[in-house]
């Protein structure tokens, strides 16, 4: 069914989600904002009465929710999938782990299998440093199983970790994996870097065409485990056991301190670095 509402209640009801965007008083709406946020297709609008479709505005409103690209900091999502190792649910499945959850464009497809084969040969490393894989793709689980299946028996690598069959491309959504001026049916490839938290912690995004760099994947996955075991920043080209830098003093006695401190490599009190114990 679709219902028709009077063009300012419409405006009023949404001026509690949107009171950035829509200029409202007792009698007036800016209707310019209200197609700004509604995207295309602008919605239907009456000229007597100001009616509008409400079925439109929950559809742009859904549409624009499910393509909304993630950013640091924010609640990695949660859902259930169907995956190479049975349906899981995010969220225990991450079970306290950190978690390199990262999309590829399409099975039996050059670039994807060598970097599925690279996630592959360093699961182990992974695992030491209590981290989980997670792949997905829009393609369906039968032809993960046959992908699966072909490289290990031409390679001898196994992709031994959960690949997220997304063929109604739900998470793919739920996550910015699909971003339509690069496609609209493949997923790009994404990286996302999950804390134990289930906060997004650091992404990447790759075109179709380029593969990743699996070594500057593991370098920023010990550069961020370091960074929160030592309260530290992490500085240009870091490895492991390379001189991390303090954070900067805050008060004038921590500057003083760090000035006399001898024990640090000291460019100035506010770039200062130190090896790690």
């Amino acid at each position: 069914m679709v219902f028709s509402l009077e063009f300012d209640d419409i405006c009023s009801s949404l001026n509690l989600r949107y009171e950035n965007f829509l200029k409202v008083d007792n009698n007036h709406c800016d209707k310019r904002s209200m197609e700004i946020i509604l995207g295309k297709p602008k919605p239907t609008i009456f000229n007597d009465g100001f009616l509008i479709l409400i079925s439109v505005i929950m559809e742009n409103q859904l549409e624009n929710e499910m393509n909304g690209l993630l950013r640091i900091g924010d609640d990695a999502p949660d859902f259930e999938a169907i995956t190479t190792h049975g349906k899981i649910l995010f969220s225990e499945y991450a079970s306290g782990k950190w978690v390199v959850f990262f999309s590829h464009p399409a099975d039996f497809t050059p670039v994807c299998t060598t970097e599925l084969m690279g996630f592959a040969e360093k699961k182990k490393e992974f695992e030491d440093y209590k981290t989980k894989l997670l792949g997905l793709s829009i393609d369906s689980i039968h032809s993960h199983l046959a992908w699966i299946n072909n490289v290990h028996e031409k390679t001898g690598v196994y992709l031994n970790f959960p690949i997220i069959a997304d063929i109604d491309m739900k998470v793919a959504k739920l996550y910015g994996m699909l971003q339509p001026n690069e496609s609209e049916t493949e997923a790009v490839r994404a990286v996302f870097f999950i804390d134990p938290y289930l906060k997004v912690r650091l992404i990447m995004y790759y075109p179709l065409n380029i593969g990743r760099n699996m070594d500057e994947i593991f370098r920023v996955l010990e550069a961020l485990q370091t960074a929160d075991k030592y309260k530290v920043a992490i500085p240009l080209n870091w490895k492991r056991g390379d001189l991390v830098i303090i954070p900067p003093p805050k008060t004038l006695s921590q500057m003083e301190e760090r000035i006399s401190d001898t024990s640090t490599e000291k460019i100035d009190f506010y770039l200062t670095k130190k090896k790690l114990v």
